[in-house]
């Protein structure tokens, strides 16, 4: 593993992947790569993330129709609800105003209803998870409710959807998003996961992107190949 920011890793048949993973305890970080991919899913977190600080904001708990469908955009990756937060939000105006306050810099609203088209890096998604799963020492633009909220429901993914950082996890210790996309003009598939992990008794935040996968199983390999090398790696400087 490099450090962040090296070149991107190109895997086999031109797939790229890259990774970040943070180890909660001592701040030892490690990653791969820093080419730009699409979010797909993904960026559920980062729209609930922007949601809660709107509301924050404005000094009011989430209605019940918008927990209704934080809860089916997180655990059952439902896209109608994510489409709903989005507009909530303010699309990607309002996702972009929240990043700038969560500290991500290279990462852009997809444009229109296209959230799944939002523009990130494994850095950025690392600082992302840092807002909801940092070290109580570390500062947040979310509340401690905020956080909670946002945690307990990346803990709760349905059944079938609870692969990729969690194959880095050596128990049952992890919470997570994951995201995948066929892209219609190459048949090419981006997969994606994002989350907290435990191994070996230490918490880890893990990114995990890819792109170029000539099947959606493929890119789960790649990506959960990626976050195990990447916390192994972390350990070792931990």
């Amino acid at each position: 593993m490099e450090t962040a920011g090296g070149g991107p890793m190109a895997a086999t048949g031109g797939t790229t992947v890259a990774v970040a993973v943070r180890h909660l305890g001592s701040g030892a970080s490690a990653g791969y790569g820093d080419a730009v991919f699409d979010t797909a899913s993904i960026v559920k977190v980062d729209i609930l993330a922007a949601l809660l600080l709107r509301a924050q904001d404005a000094g009011r708990r989430l209605t019940a129709l918008e927990r209704t469908c934080a809860a089916a955009m997180i655990e059952s990756s439902d896209n109608d609800a994510a489409s709903a937060l989005w507009r909530v939000i303010g699309g990607a105006d309002g996702l972009d105003a929240a990043n700038e306050r969560f500290g991500l810099t290279e990462t852009t609203g997809g444009d229109g209803p296209l959230w799944g088209l939002t523009r990130t890096t494994a850095a950025d998604q690392l600082v992302l998870l840092r807002q909801v799963f940092g070290a109580p020492s570390e500062r947040s633009e979310l509340s401690e409710a905020s956080r909670t909220y946002l945690q307990r429901l990346m803990g709760r993914i349905a059944p079938g959807q609870d692969w990729g950082v969690s194959a880095a996890a050596d128990g049952p210790g992890w919470a997570l998003k994951n995201g995948w996309l066929p892209r219609g003009t190459t048949g090419l598939w981006v997969v994606n996961s994002i989350g907290r992990v435990t191994a070996g008794g230490d918490d880890y935040l893990v990114a995990a992107l890819s792109s170029g996968n000539p099947t959606k199983e493929r890119g789960i390999a790649l990506v959960e190949e990626a976050a195990r090398a990447a916390v192994s790696a972390c350990g070792r400087k931990a």
